[in-house]
């Protein structure tokens, strides 16, 4: 139990299956009731399409797990209507302080720039956000999270999967279209297929404390790289919800898991970060291991794997959870469209192949953070301290400083639902690049954000200036609003017009973020990512690139 939060417990209900003794065939079936299983039913559950959730459990998770939820994260739960109730709740925080000894060596701001909704971090215990997502996914009518209930076999065969579930009232079999495993780094349901991870595992192993204290540290993440409290290891510390603390402390290879738990091993510790006279209370422990692994591939038939099932990564750089949510992001509306029959099957191997390539970026990051905050030798930790040495005073060397890079959504630059550029463009806005925010004014009076107004399905964006928009763009755009994958169209001038659909650039940050100049023309894929860009408008060239970007 906890000081600072209560758990919930869900009650078991015995399913319809059960009751009746029929086997019933789902649209999705989700394996596994975490942040990235919660955020898939959501999502589905948004576009129509009833889903069961799979849980052993009947409550959230124990201790609070992940901490840090990234900008890119929030902005998907912000489109899934549930980001709000977490910022309100989550610390929100910017700024990183990197210290060596007991002397900081330089500070980072990862939002620098002004006019964003949503905020770079928030840290909020992993149990709030999952009641959050709960509550969301029960209040749509379309998610049946079906409480200690185990998957004990999974077959993909004849055109569904076939589910094998244990419950406390029996085994009962359950049918899918299409199974999503969201079960987290000891996924069973990757056991049951028999498939491997690749990557390594690496010899050092980190304490986890969460502290309840009255502090006056800052709302900031702060690391230590050799302190006097705890020399020749690292140490890290960040403010969560109901004063919180999480700090983490390097341990080695050669430590003992169960004896570093203990209470009498973890409180000296503490106080000789915090102080002798600082009163805490200790909330949880836990001792982990760098472990940084993928499957080689996400998608398997009719069985598809996200989260932590389909990748690990060390918890340095909070890639663990701000990548799994957009997996999750890139899969359900790939899913919907070949559903609707809409797409063709081929389209959901581009979830394997986007989602992997961004796998392989974060656990590329995640090795060298791990290379560099644990040295494999002598010769390492010099370099190392060298360069943190050099950090004080030299800009350049900050870039050699690697303390956990923390998570940065991926561009999907190579993938194939691209239109590639064939116009000049400068700036990040790139085919496959996620959308950045703007402030806007819209016709109706909501001053609001872009980034409100992307996301679920196809949206273009044209922008204006200070003309108005020529006639036969303004039917085609109208044409594609009532075509078989329909596009929301979003004019953006700089000047108010009154005529409906546009939106102001008030403080022209989007003229400035996307290089846009009159007629610059924007077609953003139902997850925010940027899948074609021109200069000006043109109808046959829409339609090209939304044919390929949905894998026609």
């Amino acid at each position: 139990m906890l000081s600072t939060y209560q758990y919930p417990t869900f009650s078991y209900r015995p399913s319809e299956e059960q009751r009746t003794g029929t086997v019933k065939r789902h649209p999705v079936v989700i394996v596994g009731a975490g942040p990235i299983g919660l955020t898939a039913a959501l999502d589905f559950a948004r576009r129509g399409v009833p889903v069961v959730v799979l849980d052993d459990d009947d409550t959230v998770s124990i201790g609070s797990r992940a901490v840090c939820y990234a900008k890119r994260a929030l902005e998907v739960w912000n489109r899934l209507g549930s980001s709000k109730r977490m910022i309100d709740k989550g610390v929100v925080w910017k700024v990183g302080k990197v210290f060596h000894g007991d002397s900081q060596v330089y500070q980072f701001d990862l939002l620098p720039e002004p006019d964003h909704k949503i905020p770079a971090f928030i840290n909020l215990q992993q149990y709030y956000l999952e009641e959050y997502l709960i509550d969301d996914a029960m209040k749509t009518g379309l998610v049946d999270i079906r409480w200690k209930t185990r998957a004990l076999s999974v077959r993909d065969e004849d055109g569904r999967v076939v589910i094998q579930a244990e419950t406390p009232d029996g085994v009962y079999q359950l049918e899918a279209d299409w199974l999503i495993a969201c079960d987290g780094a000891k996924s069973s349901i990757r056991k049951m297929l028999g498939l491997d991870f690749v990557g390594q595992v690496f010899q050092d192993r980190f304490l986890i404390a969460d502290v309840v204290m009255k502090a006056d540290f800052p709302a900031e993440r702060w690391f230590w790289f050799d302190p006097p409290f705890h020399p020749k290891q690292s140490t890290l510390l960040h403010m969560q919800a109901d004063n919180v603390w999480r700090i983490d402390f390097q341990l080695g290879w050669n430590a003992d898991p169960e004896e570093e738990k203990k209470p009498e091993r973890v409180i000296p510790r503490l106080k000789a970060m915090l102080g002798e006279k600082t009163e805490f209370d200790l909330e949880w422990v836990s001792v982990y291991t760098f472990q940084c692994r993928r499957l080689e591939q996400f998608r398997h038939g009719r069985v598809f794997f996200a989260g932590d099932a389909a990748h690990q990564v060390s918890p340095f750089g909070a890639r663990g959870a701000n990548s799994g949510v957009p997996d999750t992001d890139n899969l359900v509306w790939k899913l919907k469209l070949v559903m609707d029959g809409v797409a063709p099957d081929s389209l959901l191997d581009t979830y394997s192949d986007e989602r992997v390539a961004a796998a392989k970026e974060n656990l590329l990051n995640s090795t060298r953070s791990t290379d560099f905050i644990t040295p494999k030798s002598e010769v390492s930790r010099t370099f190392r301290d060298a360069a943190l040495e050099l950090a004080a005073t030299q800009p350049f060397a900050r870039s050699l400083v690697n303390s956990g890079r923390l998570s940065t959504p991926t561009t999907y630059a190579d993938s194939r639902l691209n239109t590639p550029d064939e116009d000049g463009f400068q700036g990040a806005m790139v085919p496959g690049a996620p959308a950045t925010d703007a402030p806007l004014e819209f016709t109706d009076g909501d001053t609001g954000w872009l980034i409100d107004r992307l996301g679920g399905s196809f949206v273009g964006v044209y922008y204006a200036g200070s003309n108005p928009v020529p006639a036969d763009v303004a039917d085609a755009m109208d044409q594609q609003t009532r075509g078989r994958i329909p596009v929301t169209w979003i004019v953006v001038t700089d000047r108010r017009t009154g005529a409906p659909g546009t939106a102001v650039d008030y403080k022209g940050r989007f003229r400035e973020r996307y290089d846009a100049q009159p007629g610059t023309t924007y077609l953003f894929r139902p997850d925010q990512h940027v899948a074609a860009r021109w200069r000006r408008f043109d109808a046959a060239r829409t339609t090209a690139a939304l044919t390929r970007a949905i894998g026609l």
